[in-house]
């Protein structure tokens, strides 16, 4: 292990005491907000130190077991206690460099999903309608809850356009992020008699769902606000009143709309919470456009003209076009089997931050 990160975890080290001393001080409790991120970085911080004293323990064992191979008796043991511990301090250098590695803080928040359908007519709202079920459905395999927050339905079938909220544990948005971007499918659809290829696409934007407290400030005098009565499924109620809201933001253009609530007011709070998020991912694009001038990242920034991924059906292929990750088994990945893909993104993205760390240090 270099020195470098050697001095990062003993400074991590001291951190904890500071910080098991500050919890143990009861005046803490009384400020919840102060008492919540400490408690949150302490649980961080002593995960990293732990695996620290892990790797130091295997050293020193490697080092006991080094000079074990001068005694002849004791030399075939001592040759398996050195690649053990060999392998294991391996292992964990490649952990706590990971570690150590700057994590986007949006990346523990719940998210906001759109999808829409873009050029391929009724065939793209049919992918778009896939799409929604293929995430669906690997929200359901992670005990995630999902809400819709407003849809357009097809004539024939899927969605011009949905937004779901999509709310649980693990990372909701750390996990879904890089499904930003433009997604391609191949394949012959229902309505073609002849039983040609097509191809169509639909675009796809993840936005973390912010805090209250970090909320952009939106004045009045900027939205403007339409009712208008629901269409689709819902019974009378819902297509007999004005409860359905649009929120349109006139500096930006952005718009906002939620028509899944009886409630106007229910249904005004859940679009605002979306342009809220929008006007925010909004500013993070632009922020990264700005840095993408002097590094254009591996994954990218989730541009939605971005071709991001094709879907073949006749191939049973997908193909990630960022990392050239390949998969055929499209039919489990289209069932919600997800977890190679976002694995595959999250290991090329961590390997692209150390890479760039590595530069940083020579």
């Amino acid at each position: 292990m270099k020195d470098s990160l050697r001095q990062q975890f003993e400074r991590l080290g001291f951190r904890l005491a500071e910080l098991d001393a500050l919890l143990a001080d009861g005046s803490i409790a009384a400020d919840m907000k102060r008492y919540r991120a400490l408690t949150k970085e302490q649980a961080e911080v002593s995960g990293l130190v732990e695996r620290y004293r892990r790797y130091q323990r295997h050293e020193a064992d490697l080092g006991a077991a080094r000079e074990m191979l001068a005694d002849p008796e004791m030399a075939e043991m001592a040759r398996e206690e050195v690649a053990a511990n060999e392998a294991a301090l391996a292992a964990l250098d490649q952990e706590l460099q990971l570690a150590l590695l700057p994590k986007d803080p949006d990346d523990e928040r719940n998210a906001f999903l759109e999808i829409r359908a873009g050029t391929g007519g009724d065939e793209s709202a049919l992918f778009a309608g896939d799409l929604a079920r293929m995430y669906l459905r690997y929200a359901d395999s992670q005990g995630w809850r999902c809400e819709v927050m407003s849809e357009n339905a097809s004539d024939l079938g899927g969605y011009k356009e949905l937004v779901l909220r999509i709310e649980g544990g693990g990372g909701v948005y750390g996990r879904l992020k890089f499904e930003s971007g433009g997604h391609r499918v191949q394949r012959v659809p229902a309505t073609e008699s002849q039983g040609r290829i097509h191809t169509s696409a639909c675009t796809v934007a993840v936005l973390p769902e912010p805090d209250e407290a970090e909320e952009v400030t939106l004045n009045p005098a900027d939205l403007r606000i339409d009712t208008f009565r629901a269409s689709g499924a819902g019974g009378q109620h819902i297509n007999k009143t004005d409860s359905a809201i649009r929120i349109t933001h006139i500096p930006t253009g952005l718009v906002a709309e939620c028509q899944d609530d009886r409630s106007q007011h229910r249904n005004k709070a859940k679009a605002m919470a979306v342009l809220q998020a929008r006007l925010r991912d909004k500013e993070r694009v632009e922020r990264e456009a700005k840095e993408a001038a002097t590094r254009k990242g591996l994954i990218g920034s989730g541009d939605r003209s971005d071709r991001i991924r094709t879907y073949n059906f006749p191939q049973g292929r997908l193909t990630d076009h960022r990392i050239n990750l390949t998969l055929y088994k499209l039919g489990q990945i289209m069932d919600g089997d997800l977890g190679d893909v976002i694995h595959g993104l999250q290991a090329a993205q961590a390997a692209e931050q150390l890479a760039q760390l590595e530069e940083g240090r020579a």
